[in-house]
């Protein structure tokens, strides 16, 4: 890890120039103290670089230095740079592995391009971290020690153990056959089989993890886009799923259709509105989806969605009467 921070240091300085020690800690997030000693380890290595006194000094290069590294034409830089901005890199614990790899691809460019590039890739951003409606999108947070444990395994291909707590359930140890790892919206999951049969788990409920000598049973090759789109399904269709009849406003159909399941019928009334047939993961999930269409949706059935959202609105309306 050392030798990855001292080149980190040697490209910052290259590319900034002067910089104090307090800000070469900050940016490598480590102590001032460890960024001397760094210096000094440069310095005794044969590297130039040298301390510049007062109040405005810091750490530089001398001119001219170079450091040796495979040259990048301005896209592929930048579809690097770009790549670099999604949240990946944060759910599987390689943060700080980024961090230093965009220092070394921006100063891979060939001195013309160095500024356009950088200046091209903020101009993109790529998920950020709310939608337009200030709906924040958080990454859950996972240990570093446990999502590196299982990456290990998954790269290795090693079997890996896992403490893992399922919903409603207390975590239980299991051990699994990793095949790979998936990010979707800030949330980590773990593709893998276990006793010859496919799982998916997330990773924020592994608590702890454990890499294996054993070979993992699996194939050499996977396509994880089709993993995953097999398991998605598999998510669908199983659990205490519910059928619903409902009217919707045409200009919310999109909102409703985003939220179910699967529409298994659809047509148009006399008045314009629509009438579909759709599915729910649970009782639960058709109340809430129903419940934020307002007026604009109608339950027809089942008979206890209904009720359930008339209980739910007569509360509402009491809650907000005419005070005394």
């Amino acid at each position: 890890m050392r030798a990855d921070r001292l080149v980190s240091l040697v490209l910052l300085l290259r590319q900034r120039g002067r910089m104090s020690a307090a800000t070469l800690a900050g940016e490598l997030e480590v102590s001032t103290r460890t960024v001397l000693r760094d210096i000094e380890a440069l310095s005794a290595a044969g590297v130039p670089v040298y301390a510049e006194r007062g109040r405005h000094g810091g750490f530089a290069l001398l001119p001219g230095f170079q450091t040796e590294l495979t040259g990048l034409n301005h896209d592929e830089a930048l579809a690097l740079l770009v790549a670099g901005s999604r949240r990946g890199a944060q759910v599987f614990g390689l943060g700080s592995a980024l961090a230093s790899a965009m220092l070394k691809v921006v100063d891979a460019l060939p001195e013309g391009h160095r500024d356009t590039a950088a200046d091209a890739a903020q101009r993109l951003l790529i998920e950020p971290e709310t939608d337009l409606l200030s709906r924040r999108v958080v990454a859950e947070d996972v240990p570093d020690t446990v999502v590196a444990e299982v990456r290990r395994a998954v790269f290795a291909g090693h079997r890996l153990r896992i403490r893992y707590a399922a919903v409603g359930q207390t975590p239980k140890w299991r051990t699994v056959d990793p095949i790979g790892l998936v990010t979707v919206r800030g949330q980590g999951y773990l593709l893998a089989t276990r006793s010859g049969a496919d799982r998916t788990y997330r990773l924020a409920r592994v608590s702890a993890a454990e890499e294996l000598d054993e070979p993992a049973q699996r194939p050499d090759r996977v396509d994880l886009d089709r993993a995953w789109q097999e398991g998605s399904t598999r998510f669908r269709t199983g659990g205490d799923q519910v059928a619903v009849r409902v009217r919707v406003n045409p200009a919310r159909r999109k909102e409703l259709v985003g939220t179910a399941l699967a529409v298994r019928a659809e047509e148009t009334d006399a008045d314009g509105w629509l009438r579909l047939e759709v599915t729910f993961q649970d009782s639960r999930h058709a109340e809430w989806a129903l419940w934020q269409l307002t007026t604009d949706a109608e339950a027809l059935a089942p008979q206890w969605l209904r009720t359930s959202l008339r209980n739910r609105a007569t509360a509402m309306a009491n809650c907000y009467g005419a005070s005394s």
